[in-house]
């Protein structure tokens, strides 16, 4: 009997991220280990090192980037204005709090706000300055950090959902006085 061909890094990398993803979703971040992600995809530990040699966090920022490339499909896909922007990344964050978790709140190997990070970074960013007239750098952030801390305080339940629509409102009010 002959050896079975190795897959493809990249096809494999895709099956882990997506599978720590599942895993996440299902029982959330602290569920996804190297151990149970072999057992659930019927492979050894070190057939997940081959693939990530940095172990789970280069794992969890694999699926950070993925969900960066996700968020500006979402940004991209409405116009370039501000409220529906904010609404968009806010849709993204509450349908997949765990990937927003992994991109946002869970310890990261990525580099933010140098300008010099991956490409899903600075196009998730871009998607988000672009609303802005004159390319306001400032009111981008700020908006952003607006956006993320309703994301963040939604998704914990820290807020109550009834008044998530008014508080969208008066953030775009705010930025587009």
């Amino acid at each position: 009997m002959s050896p079975r061909p190795a897959p493809d890094l990249d096809q494999r990398r895709d099956q882990i991220t997506r599978a720590a993803r599942a895993v996440a979703e299902a029982d959330g971040w602290e569920a996804v280990t190297m151990r149970r992600l072999a057992s659930e995809l019927g492979v050894t530990q070190p057939v997940l090192y081959s693939a990530f040699a940095g172990g789970r966090q280069a794992l969890i920022d694999a699926v950070a980037l993925d969900g960066f490339v996700a968020i500006a499909d979402a940004l991209e896909a409405v116009a370039p204005e501000p409220m529906a922007r904010m609404r968009a990344y806010l849709e993204f964050a509450l349908a997949r709090p765990q990937v927003y978790e992994a991109m946002f709140s869970m310890p990261s190997g990525l580099e933010f706000g140098g300008g010099e990070g991956p490409e899903p970074l600075r196009r998730a960013f871009a998607a988000i300055s672009t609303a802005f007239p004159d390319g306001d750098v400032t009111a981008a952030e700020v908006a952003w950090a607006t956006v993320h801390g309703l994301a963040t305080l939604q998704i914990s339940r820290r807020l109550p959902e009834v008044r998530a629509e008014a508080r969208l409102d008066y953030a775009h009010d705010a930025f587009t006085r």
